[in-house]
């Protein structure tokens, strides 16, 4: 996943109306995503929907996306990350936004580490399922 783009919809070196604040229904010029790209999208808001459900309680705020323009990463709060993608599935770009204020580094993760975690969690609670189904030994109740 490229997080700035899935994230804010555009680039600076593609998209000469990037960051501009652009209220709603104006595109300019900007095309509708395909069908593939809303999937995306979709699939994205999911994931981050799941990464918050687990990360937040831990004290995480959100997601660092690496900036292609300025080269540096920009923390993004669950809440804000959410908005971008929505305002990318229902305008097929997103507007500028205020990153904010003094972030803690250590208070965001990268979208990998949000997945991989997400991952190991999935995969602890099938090692743990109490039917055995999934059981470290990789062998059915029945077998046992």
């Amino acid at each position: 996943m490229d997080a700035w783009d899935d994230a804010f919809g555009a680039s600076p070196d593609r998209d000469p109306d990037f960051g501009s604040d652009l209220g709603p229904g104006d595109h300019s010029g900007q095309p509708p995503l395909t069908i593939e790209e809303r999937a995306g999208v979709l699939d994205d808001l999911a994931e981050l929907e799941v990464f918050r459900t687990l990360l937040e309680p831990t004290g995480v705020k959100g997601i660092v996306v690496d900036c292609p323009d300025c080269e540096e990463e920009h923390h993004v709060d669950w809440a804000l990350m959410q908005a971008n993608l929505r305002q990318l599935l229902d305008e097929g770009q997103t507007g500028r936004h205020e990153p904010p204020f003094d972030p803690d580094p250590d208070d965001y993760v990268s979208w990998d580490y949000a997945s991989g975690y997400a991952d190991g969690v999935a995969a602890l609670a099938e090692r743990e399922e109490p039917t055995g189904r999934h059981g470290s030994s990789g062998r059915h109740a029945r077998e046992d």
